[in-house]
């Protein structure tokens, strides 16, 4: 009874938040408010005192235009955490920042999604980040469970469901049944690798050298992986290797599906792959519901299409893919014991004193 009256006070003053931290943008979603922050994982930081100068926005318009003594770093890397105190910088300053939606008494309860496959180690740096950064209770989800549950698929019934979920460093492909993922594989084909296809091509072909915010720009502007009608066309500016004198070239989307086709091949391979070793009843499944993409990399033109004509099954755009993970962290929050089971257990969880 004593429990129950002290689980009702967390609620009332405290702010659960989910946080998909992932390696191009951290979504921050607060319970009762929804996603209320949405910023590029990117912190800038002064090597001369140490300081954090930005984070997110500010700082990702930093990058490749500091000076020597400012340095803006990406800490997550692939999905995992590459600097363990410049990522405590950033998430204290999204958990403060969202955290003004309210007045907050006690720490909130967190739930992170992370990439699938990630080692005992990688999960226990996400959980001493945020716990570092005030958390009360942290709990760990994998990206693309959560990105199920934020597009509302049945993950606890007996039927089989298949999602894709390209996001900035890493690609999840699961298949989830009953609350679990029968089978997943972690590739690191995604946005920066695609990114890095445009700067290597243009350095090839054209003998330029692009930054990568250009070529992100690029990807966006023009980025497809099937022809398309109209054809389209974008001016592109850099350092030509020769002369090392500024020049601009015409980018059409037919280069850019050049630059991306190896890549798109080892996505397409692997979704193959996975197909191959998931049960034949959840194939079925599969065949019949479809399968949904999620992330960043889901708007790539024509990547639907592509899946579809390659294996043979089909393929949904799921609405809003960029913010499907932090959705379902959201939902985990507002309905915690229908979907503790598919958080990644901590091994302090079983001990009697936890």
């Amino acid at each position: 009874m004593f429990d129950r009256y002290l689980q009702n006070i967390y609620r009332l003053i405290s702010n659960d938040i989910g946080i998909d931290l992932g390696t191009a943008n951290t979504l921050v979603y607060v319970k009762g408010h929804g996603i209320v922050i949405n910023e590029p994982s990117v912190v800038a930081v002064n090597q001369k005192t140490g300081q954090v100068v930005a984070v997110g926005v500010s700082a990702k318009a930093m990058l490749g235009r500091t000076p020597g003594h400012i340095l803006a770093v990406r800490p997550v890397v692939d999905g995992v955490i590459s600097d363990f105190e410049v990522t405590e910088e950033m998430m204290a300053y999204l958990l403060n920042s969202s955290q003004k939606q309210a007045r907050k008494f006690l720490g909130p309860r967190v739930v992170v999604g992370v990439p699938s496959g990630v080692t005992n180690v990688e999960t226990r740096a996400v959980r001493d980040v945020t716990k570092n950064t005030g958390a009360r209770e942290v709990h760990i989800v994998e990206q693309p469970m959560a990105a199920a549950i934020g597009i509302r698929l049945p993950i606890h019934e007996p039927v089989g469901s298949m999602i894709i979920d390209i996001g900035g460093g890493t690609t999840d492909i699961a298949v989830i049944s009953l609350g679990g993922v029968v089978q997943s594989k972690n590739i690191k084909v995604a946005g920066d690798r695609f990114n890095n296809d445009i700067i290597s091509y243009m350095r090839s072909e054209f003998k330029i050298l692009i930054g990568e915010k250009t070529a992100e720009n690029i990807k966006i502007a023009i980025g497809a992986v099937i022809p398309v009608s109209p054809a389209m066309e974008a001016v592109v500016k850099g350092r030509d290797l020769v002369s090392g004198l500024p020049r601009e070239v015409a980018l059409t989307d037919t280069d850019v599906r050049e630059a991306l086709a190896p890549s798109i091949d080892i996505l397409l391979e692997s979704v193959r792959e996975v197909l191959e070793i998931t049960p034949p009843e959840i194939v079925s499944d599969i065949m019949h519901r479809g399968i949904y993409l999620v992330g960043g990399g889901a708007l790539l033109r024509g990547l639907d299409e592509l899946l579809r004509e390659y294996i043979r099954i089909p393929i949904h755009i799921a609405e809003d893919p960029l913010t499907a993970v932090a959705r379902g962290t959201g939902i985990i929050l507002e309905h915690f014991d229908l979907f503790k089971d598919v958080l990644i257990k901590n091994e302090d969880e079983s001990s009697p004193d936890s």
